[in-house]
């Protein structure tokens, strides 16, 4: 068995493993990752990098679709279902490869097979079959293993009718009908992904509204937009059972309307994610764990004052740049570095359907319900001259302020590029920017951002376009 002394392991290369590997690389650490499969992990596999490949796929066939509001001709229109799963991946793998290429630059050596805690600091690499391959004996250990998608007890994951995540992202062909439990992120951009190419869509919630975690006015926004497209939405509802047969999958169940009986060639669960927590040795190594989730400080430092533990590991919100930024926090604290806690207020997020739905802080609820006097200012795309040039009008944006200060609490945005005017928003809201600087802020003409300048002014009543 192959022993190996480090400084810091770390267990999983996912965005929160490989981020912190590389930061503590810089700041001197003798670095060892140990990872069962390729490296990036989840997101840049099997999640967040591969399904926007295949949204951007989508994105260009729908404004190729388009082409004749602007004057131009495509011809026969036709698409490879085929040949944009192949690029999907390939972006997944070439991405995989990059930090491959960044380990290397910075001396990282990587150990497979899945790692698991010892009682005296060590961990202990388990290949395929479960047979002892190496150990590593560290000072630190950052424990980044990540999570996988949840299933249902009475209707587990088959790959053929009942769809996770992974399955959605690499069928042969788009099925002619597509339920989907669960209106989250992942939910929702595939809906609008297989609804491009002609699948038949019905989205079940349990509920009130799609994503549920939004403000309600921006979410509306992207449902009268996928009713448009002629998508099937039930929130408030409750699936009671399932029964898969040889060419369907029918689902049963109760909505506000009463029972329901649903039907599609496939089913795809997106009902949240499982804490890659066991195997991992926490009992036998003394690390606390809560339903299925690792108990950490402020500077993600476990009960065992050696090992730490960053991403999907320990809860939500289940985002690659919070763990990627929780890792940078948890090695440059054990390297003994003056670290502040992250802010999760200012912690952005985004869905990359059409439209884009992205936010940052507060909801205008949340807000209230916190007890703050607030003042929200909306701006529609619809009124904005760059929007209008790009034939994107269906979106707005929502800004949430405290009444007296003026201070931005929150900010949400639906509609073209959403993913990418968060940022302004971020950065605002990082910096305690007003309603008023904000507002004074002379933004660049035409843009999207401008909506962002509007909104503001539309708290105080000071919105010049509408």
């Amino acid at each position: 068995m192959n022993e190996v002394d480090a400084d810091l392991t770390v267990v999983g290369s996912g965005p929160g493993g490989y981020v912190a590997a590389i930061r503590a690389a810089q700041l001197g650490m003798k670095v060892v990752v140990v990872e069962k499969g390729p490296l990036g992990g989840v997101c840049l596999n099997w999640g967040c990098i591969p399904v926007k490949a295949l949204l951007r796929s989508a994105e260009v066939y729908n404004l190729m679709k388009k082409a004749g509001e602007f004057g131009l001709s495509a011809g026969n229109l036709d698409f490879d279902f085929s040949e944009i799963i192949r690029r999907s991946r390939k972006t997944a793998g070439r991405l995989s490869g990059g930090i491959g290429y960044l380990f290397k630059k910075n001396q990282i050596e990587t150990v497979p097979g899945r790692g698991m805690l010892t009682k005296n600091r060590g961990i202990l690499v388990l290949d395929s079959a479960g047979n002892e391959t190496a150990r590593v004996v560290s000072k630190f250990t950052l424990l980044a293993a990540g999570a996988h998608p949840a299933g249902l007890p009475f209707a587990p994951f088959d790959g053929k009718r009942i769809l996770s995540s992974a399955d959605a992202m690499i069928l042969e062909t788009p099925p002619k009908s597509l339920l989907i439990i669960g209106a989250g992120a992942i939910g929702i951009e595939f809906a609008d992904f297989y609804r491009t190419f002609g699948t038949e869509i019905t989205i079940v919630e349990l509920l009130p509204h799609v994503l549920p975690t939004e403000d309600p006015d921006i979410a509306a926004v992207l449902h009268r937009s996928f009713r448009k497209r002629k998508m099937k939405i039930l929130t408030d509802t409750v699936v009671t059972d399932i029964k898969i047969g040889k060419e369907s999958v029918t689902v049963y169940a109760k909505s506000p309307e009463g029972e329901q009986e649903l039907a599609a060639e496939r089913l795809l669960v997106s009902v949240g994610v499982v804490p890659n927590s066991d195997g991992l040795g926490l009992e036998e190594a003394g690390v606390e764990v809560e339903r299925g989730f690792i108990r950490i400080n402020e500077m993600y430092r476990t009960s065992v004052p050696t090992i730490y533990a960053v991403g999907d590991l320990i809860g939500p919100p289940y985002l690659a740049h919070v763990a990627s930024a929780e890792g940078i926090t948890a090695v440059e604290h054990m390297a003994g570095l003056e670290v502040s806690p992250l802010d999760t207020g200012t912690i952005p997020a985004a869905v990359y359907a059409h439209p884009q739905v992205a936010r940052v802080g507060l909801t205008e609820d949340e807000a209230v319900k916190r007890g703050y006097e607030v003042k929200a200012g909306r701006f529609p795309f619809a009124a904005n001259g760059k929007a209008l040039t790009m034939g994107e009008t269906a979106g707005m944006v929502k800004l949430v302020f405290e009444a007296q200060s003026g201070e931005l609490l929150g900010g949400h945005i639906v509609g073209e590029n959403a993913s990418e005017l968060i940022g302004e928003v971020t950065m605002a809201k990082r910096h305690g920017a007003t309603y008023r600087s904000i507002l004074k802020t002379v933004h660049s003409h035409p843009t999207l951002s401008e909506s962002i300048m509007e909104a503001s002014g539309d708290a105080w009543g000071e919105a010049i376009h509408i």
